[in-house]
């Protein structure tokens, strides 16, 4: 075996070894951020989070190997949260809620130097909860299952986001999926919504027939009125007039007849025919 036989091995090792360290240095330092993502960058040898700039933005960075990139999501999220919270009157209600949110992504460095990646958790969950048995605890159940849910939506929205506002999160809407009642409170609830259902349309039928009492009422008013006027303007020196007019257009037709003026009762005509 020759001298450069033995010294190839002794040459190759050290290039091998640095080729590996070639790409682990790579494989650190190289950083791909993917839609919808952004980059909070993490210095070891400097002052730990970099909180005074912008996030690191969608696509490829080179960093150095000491240093960490920490990947967050910054698209609209959703998350779900099922509550036991109390009524005015101390009732056991079920809340199935959900919202929408999103870190803040200019303070995105903030956010996870001071709340961690479990800032949902932390923050975003309690606050939820916070607010709803603030909310829900100023209504009765009756106004929880029927006209005040929509209304309990925006305060439950309302006081979260007064919580996360300055917490880095920015908070989208809160969404009141479900509200569920016991069993025989929502029964007691039904059949009282059901009777006043029924007293409205009991009231409506009373309504609709007095109304109709009173137009035929007034309808009837109207054609007495009528008659009486009529009754009042027909003297006996106009009854004669038209009795004498009539009788003139009947004389005009064409069958035989004899006409007297002035021979019948009250001085009316008579017409005599063949009959």
């Amino acid at each position: 075996m020759s001298t450069n036989q033995l010294q190839f091995p002794k040459i190759g090792l050290p290039i091998i070894i640095l080729g590996i360290i070639i790409i682990i240095f790579l494989s650190k330092s190289i950083v791909t951020i993917d839609a919808g993502e952004a980059g909070v960058l993490w210095k070891r040898f400097d002052d730990g989070v970099v909180t005074d700039g912008p996030p690191l933005e969608e696509g490829f960075h080179v960093v150095a190997p000491w240093n960490k990139v920490y990947v967050y999501e910054v698209r609209q999220q959703e998350v779900f949260e099922k509550m036991d919270v109390l009524s005015s009157n101390g009732l056991d209600i079920k809340l199935d809620a959900s919202a929408w949110f999103q870190p803040k992504y200019e303070e995105l460095g903030k956010l996870h130097k001071e709340k961690s990646e479990q800032y949902k958790e932390r923050i975003l969950l309690p606050a939820i909860r916070s607010a709803a048995r603030s909310v829900v605890g100023r209504y009765t159940p009756e106004q929880l299952y029927s006209s005040k849910r929509d209304a309990i939506q925006v305060e439950i929205f309302e006081e979260t986001k007064k919580i996360v506002d300055n917490q880095y999160i920015q908070l989208n809407s809160i969404l009141i999926r479900d509200v569920t009642l016991p069993p025989t409170i929502k029964e007691a609830i039904e059949r009282k919504l059901k009777q006043e259902q029924e007293a409205l349309e009991y009231e409506f039928r009373l309504e609709k027939a007095s109304k109709e009492a009173e137009r035929q009422r007034i309808e009837a008013q109207g054609k007495a009125d009528a008659n009486k006027i009529l009754s009042a303007s027909l003297t006996d020196k106009i009854l004669k007039d038209k009795g004498i007019e009539a009788t003139l257009e009947l004389a005009k037709s064409g069958n035989s007849k004899v006409v007297v003026v002035g021979s019948g009762n009250d001085g009316l005509p008579l017409i005599l025919g063949n009959n």
